[in-house]
C-alpha cells in the first residue's frame, strides 16, 4: 500500500571510494602537509641530548654513534614498521587516526573506547601545543643572524608578537582547503629536505665511521651503560622527539591519500638520516673545542653549516616550523571528524575546500586550536619551556593506538601470531618513551595534560549523555497514528499552521518516528497542516550526489523524506524540499497547494513552509540524577555552544519554530495530592483595621523592605488617581531619573 520513491540527479551512483590516487601533485602536497612535524625533528633533537647528556665535551665517539643509533631505529621501528607498514593498512573508508582505528575494532570489545577516547583526546592536546612550539623556535632562531638579531634584540616581547600574527594566519588559511595549503607548502618542504640531505653529506664523506650508527645494538649500549649516558632511561624523551610526527602522519592518511605517503616517506627518511648522521660526524669533529663547548644551548643544526649559507638556513627553517603545525592541524580536522561520526563530539559544520572528502575544514574547531595556541603561547612566553612540556601528550596516543592495533590485527586480521609480539615489542618501547617522558610533567607537561583532560571529559560527557538519551527515546510505529494527523489536518477547530510542516529527524528508518515529533503534532498545541514532512540527511562518499528517498504510508498528507547529499553539496535543504514537493504534487502523491494571493500571474503550486526544530532538555520529572543528570546538564550546555541546525541547514531565514521538550519517556513517581476542604470559618475574612494591618506590616518588614516603604506609599497613592477611574487620564509613572518631556512651544 505505500509507495518508495528514488531519484538520482547529477550522478548520483554512489561507488566506494578508492581513496587519493598516486599523482605528482598528491604527492608535492603530501610533502608539504603531513611531514612537517617529524621533518623539523632535527633541529632540536640532538640539541636536547647534548643539553641533557652535560654538553658538547661528554660527546664521546660511543655517546654519539648511541644517540646516532637510537634515533634512526625510533624511527624505522615507530613511524616505518608500526605507522607506515601496519597501522595504514588499517584504514577505515580511507581514513586515518586513532579514532578510524577504533571504528574498524568497536564491535571486539565495548570497553576499546575508553583507549580511542583517551589517545584521541592527547593527540588533540599535543595539536595544539605543536604550533606554539614550532612557530616559537623558528622566530626565536632569527636571533642567530645579526642583522635580524639587531631588529628583535633580546625582547621577548616582540618575538611574542610575531608569533601570534604568524599564528593567526597560518589558522586564517585553513578556510582553503588542504590541497591548496600544500600546494603553496609542498615545494618549500621538498627543498627543506634536500637541505637537509646537503647539509648532512660534506660531514659523512669527512668521517664514514657514523655509518656504525645503523648498528642497533650501538643504541641499546648507550641506553643502558651509565658511563656514557648520564641520562640514563630518561635520554629516551629527548630521542623520542624525533618522532612524533609519526601519528599526525596516520591521521592525515585521508588528506593525501595512502600512496602518496607510501611514495614520499622514503625519500622523507633518508634525507633526515643523513641529516642526523651529519650532526653527528659534525659533534665527534668538534667534541674538544672549547670556544663551541662555552656556547649555552648549543644546537648543531645549525653549528655544522658554513657560515655564508646560515643565513639562508634559518631562514629556511622558520618556514619550514611554521609549516610543521599544519600537519598536526589537519590531523586535528580528520580526528574531530572521525569522533563527532562515533558520537564522542557534537555534531559541527564540517567544510569540504576540495572534491576529496578526506580533505575537511571545520571552522569551530579551527578556531579554538587557534584560541588555544596563542594561550600557550602567552602562558609559556620562551620555547625553551614549551620544548620541556612537548612530546608528553603523544606518547600515551601511540601506546593507546599499539592496544587499539593489537586488537585490529588480532581479532579482524585473525593474524593472532603476528599480533601478540607486536604488542610486546611496541608496548615495552612506548611505555618507556611514556615513562622518560614523565618527567616533562612537571616541566610544563601538566598544561597539555590538563587540555587532554578537558578534551576527554567533552567526549566522555557526551557519549554517556547520548548513552542516556537513548535509554529515554521511545520510538512509535506512524501507521497506528495515521487516522489522528489525517484528521487534525482536516479540523478547522484548529487554524491552518502551514501548508507544509517540516520536522528534522536523525532517525533515517521509514517507518517510526520519534515520540517526540507525534507529541509535539498531536499534543503540544496539536499543529494542523496541509502536510507533514519528516526529513533525515544522509551525507555521501562523492561530492556531488543530490537523491532522495520518500515514503508517503499510502497517504497524501505524511511524508518520510532521507536526502542523499555529496559531501561538497551546500545542505541548503529548504531550496531542495521545495524541489521534493514539486515532484510530489506533478506525480499526483500530494494535492496542489493552491494561493489564492501571489504577486506572480502563475502562483505557486507548491505552499508555505515551517519547519520544526525540535530539542531535548532537562526536567525536574526526568528520571535520572547523580552523575547523569550532571553528564546531561553538560551536554547540553557544550550542544548550545557548537551552533544550531538551522545554520547547519541553512535554515537562517526559514519560518522556524523551536521546541524544547523535556528528556523523558520514564518519570519520577510524583507523589499524589489530596485536597483538604476550606473551613467555612475562613471564608470570609473580616477586612483588618487600619491598625491592625499597620502592625501586620511592620511585623514582616526588613531593611530592604524598610527602604522601599516610601517609595510602595507614593506609587499607590499616583495608581490610585488611575485605576477605576478614566483610562484615558492613565499616564506612565516615572522613575526617579527620568524627566517629563517639556511640551512643545
Amino acid at each position: 500500500m505505500t509507495a518508495k520513491e528514488t531519484t538520482l540527479a547529477h550522478g548520483g551512483h554512489r561507488a566506494k571510494s578508492a581513496g587519493i590516487p598516486l599523482s605528482a601533485a598528491m604527492i608535492l602536497v603530501t610533502l608539504g602537509v603531513v611531514y612537517g612535524d617529524i621533518g623539523t625533528s632535527p633541529m632540536y633533537t640532538l640539541k636536547a641530548i647534548i643539553s641533557g647528556n652535560g654538553g658538547l665535551a661528554t660527546m664521546s665517539e660511543d655517546v654519539v654513534l648511541g644517540a646516532l643509533s637510537l634515533i634512526i631505529w625510533t624511527l624505522t621501528l615507530i613511524t616505518t614498521v608500526k605507522y607506515v607498514l601496519v597501522a595504514m593498512k588499517a584504514d577505515n573508508h580511507n581514513e586515518g587516526g586513532i579514532f578510524a582505528l577504533y571504528s574498524l575494532v568497536k564491535r571486539c570489545g565495548r570497553w576499546l573506547i575508553i583507549p580511542a577516547m583517551i589517545g584521541g583526546a592527547a593527540l588533540l592536546a599535543d595539536g595544539i601545543l605543536t604550533p606554539a612550539v614550532t612557530v616559537t623556535t623558528a622566530i626565536e632562531g632569527l636571533r642567530t643572524v645579526d642583522f635580524l638579531y639587531r631588529l628583535i634584540g633580546d625582547s621577548q616581547q616582540i618575538v611574542i608578537a610575531i608569533v601570534v600574527c604568524i599564528i593567526s594566519v597560518l589558522f586564517f588559511l585553513q578556510k582553503a582547503g588542504t590541497s591548496k595549503i600544500g600546494k603553496a607548502f609542498g615545494p618549500i618542504m621538498t627543498l627543506w629536505f634536500l637541505f637537509l640531505a646537503v647539509a648532512g653529506l660534506p660531514h659523512i664523506f669527512e668521517n664514514f665511521g657514523v655509518l656504525r650508527a645503523l648498528n642497533p645494538v650501538r643504541g641499546i649500549m648507550f641506553l643502558f651503560n651509565g658511563n656514557l649516558n648520564a641520562a640514563g632511561v630518561m635520554v629516551l624523551g629527548n630521542v623520542f622527539l624525533c618522532t612524533t610526527g609519526a601519528e599526525a602522519l596516520y591521521s592525515d592518511m585521508g588528506h593525501v591519500g595512502k600512496p602518496n605517503i607510501y611514495a614520499t616517506w622514503p625519500f622523507v627518511k633518508v634525507c633526515l638520516i643523513l641529516n642526523y648522521l651529519g650532526q653527528g660526524a659534525w659533534i665527534l669533529a668538534n667534541n674538544g673545542s672549547a670556544e663551541l663547548g662555552s656556547i649555552a644551548d648549543l644546537n648543531p643544526f645549525f653549528q655544522m653549516l658554513p657560515e655564508q649559507v646560515r643565513v639562508f638556513a634559518v631562514l629556511l627553517s622558520t618556514l619550514a616550523a611554521i609549516i610543521a603545525s599544519q600537519a598536526l592541524i589537519t590531523g586535528s580536522f580528520s580526528i574531530v571528524s572521525e569522533a563527532v561520526r562515533l558520537d564522542l563530539m557534537p555534531h559541527m559544520r564540517i567544510n569540504y575546500p576540495s572534491e576529496t572528502k578526506g580533505q575537511i575544514y571545520i571552522p569551530m574547531i579551527n578556531n579554538v586550536m587557534w584560541v588555544a595556541c596563542i594561550c600557550v603561547v602567552l602562558f609559556f612566553q620562551t620555547s625553551a619551556h614549551m620544548e620541556a612540556a612537548y612530546g608528553l601528550a603523544i606518547t600515551v596516543t601511540m601506546l593507546m593506538t599499539t592496544v587499539l592495533l593489537f586488537t585490529y590485527l588480532s581479532r579482524i586480521r585473525r593474524q593472532t601470531a603476528l599480533a601478540i609480539p607486536f604488542a610486546i615489542f611496541f608496548g615495552a618501547i612506548e611505555f618507556m618513551f611514556f615513562f622518560s617522558s614523565l618527567t616533562k610533567f612537571f616541566h610544563g607537561g601538566y598544561v597539555t595534560v590538563v587540555i587532554a583532560s578537558a578534551i576527554f571529559l567533552v567526549m566522555y560527557v557526551w557519549r554517556r549523555g547520548t548513552a542516556v538519551e537513548r535509554t529515554q527515546t521511545m520510538y512509535l510505529p506512524v501507521v497506528k497514528y495515521l487516522d489522528q494527523i489525517f484528521d487534525l489536518s482536516h479540523d478547522e477547530d484548529y487554524p491552518l499552521l502551514a501548508d507544509n510542516l517540516v520536522f528534522l529527524t536523525n532517525d533515517s528508518s521509514f517507518d517510526r518516528l520519534d515520540r517526540d515529533i507525534l507529541y509535539s503534532i498531536l499534543d503540544k498545541q496539536p499543529k494542523r497542516a496541509k502536510a507533514y514532512y519528516f526529513l533525515n540527511v544522509q551525507v555521501t562518499e562523492e561530492p556531488f550526489t543530490h537523491e532522495y528517498l520518500v515514503e508517503d504510508f499510502g497517504t497524501d498528507f505524511l511524508f518520510k523524506v532521507q536526502l542523499r547529499l555529496g559531501f561538497k553539496v551546500n545542505q541548503r535543504v529548504n531550496t531542495y524540499l521545495y524541489q521534493i514537493v514539486s515532484s510530489l504534487v506533478e506525480r499526483g502523491q500530494l494535492a496542489p497547494q493552491e494561493h489564492k494571493y501571489s504577486i506572480y500571474l502563475e502562483p505557486s503550486q507548491v505552499g508555505d513552509f515551517k519547519f520544526c526544530l525540535i530539542r531535548k532538555t532537562l526536567s525536574p520529572e526526568t528520571e535520572i540524577s547523580g552523575i547523569n543528570r550532571r553528564c546531561m546538564e553538560l551536554k547540553y550546555f557544550i550542544r548550545s555552544l557548537c551552533g544550531s541546525p538551522a545554520r547547519w541547514y541553512g535554515l537562517e531565514n526559514s519560518s522556524l519554530i523551536y521546541e524544547y521538550v523535556p528528556l523523558f519517556s520514564r518519570t519520577k513517581r510524583q507523589h499524589k495530592l489530596s485536597r483538604v476542604e476550606l473551613p467555612e470559618s475562613e471564608r470570609v475574612v473580616p477586612k483588618p483595621s487600619p491598625a491592625e494591618e499597620e502592625a501586620r506590616e511592620e511585623e514582616e518588614e526588613d531593611i530592604f523592605s524598610v527602604r522601599m516603604r516610601e517609595d510602595r506609599e507614593r506609587s499607590v497613592e499616583e495608581a490610585s488617581t488611575v485605576v477605576g477611574g478614566d483610562t484615558a487620564s492613565f499616564r506612565p509613572l516615572l522613575d526617579d531619573g527620568e524627566e517629563e518631556d517639556e511640551p512643545a512651544e
